[in-house]
């Protein structure tokens, strides 16, 4: 929101970042619950027709899913912004505030293990192209639950551990 959109004070530019986080992981979160809903109803025998049908009203109701094709394209979008985190965002907040070390590597640490989920649902679905049994539909479903568990999780923990730090930002910390 800015001043005209009724906001009366302009914001530091760490508020103003720290909402755009909350932002980008509010649409994550809305979209993992798609996803999630997606995963029972190919495990429970979805006909392959009807999933293409779901995910493509997804990609027609979804900022995230305009923006990329598919699940898959999910994952690397979680990727992309993981890795955006760990490479500018992360030693910022380590440049800012020595006392946040462990916090930031708690955070990485939840992006290397969140790799290896999205790493699974790939793997998962492309064996779901190939085979579309009750086994592949299971393992696809519990893949895509395991990462929809563990990236809510984390999300919920960036927010709340970092969110005071950014918000405290007068000025971007820059090298």
């Amino acid at each position: 929101m800015t001043p005209t959109d009724g906001d009366p004070q302009p914001r530091s530019p760490g508020e103003a970042l720290f909402q755009e986080l909350l932002w980008v992981h509010g649409m994550l979160r809305r979209d993992l619950e798609t996803v999630q809903g997606l995963a029972n109803d190919v495990a429970n025998g979805l006909a392959a027709q009807d999933v293409q049908e779901q995910i493509g009203e997804l990609q027609a109701n979804s900022p995230l899913w305009k923006f990329r094709a598919n699940c898959l394209y999910f994952c690397r979008f979680v990727h992309a912004h993981h890795t955006l985190e760990d490479q500018a965002f992360f030693p910022a907040i380590r440049r800012s505030d020595p006392s946040m070390e462990g916090v930031v590597d708690k955070l990485e640490a939840d992006h290397r293990e969140i790799a290896t989920h999205v790493e699974a649902v790939n793997e998962t679905t492309r064996t779901l192209m190939k085979d579309d049994s009750v086994a592949s539909r299971q393992s696809t479903a519990d893949a895509l639950s395991s990462l929809a568990d563990h990236l809510l999780e984390h999300l919920a923990y960036e927010e709340e551990a970092i969110g005071p730090t950014v918000r405290s930002w007068e000025r971007l910390p820059v090298e």
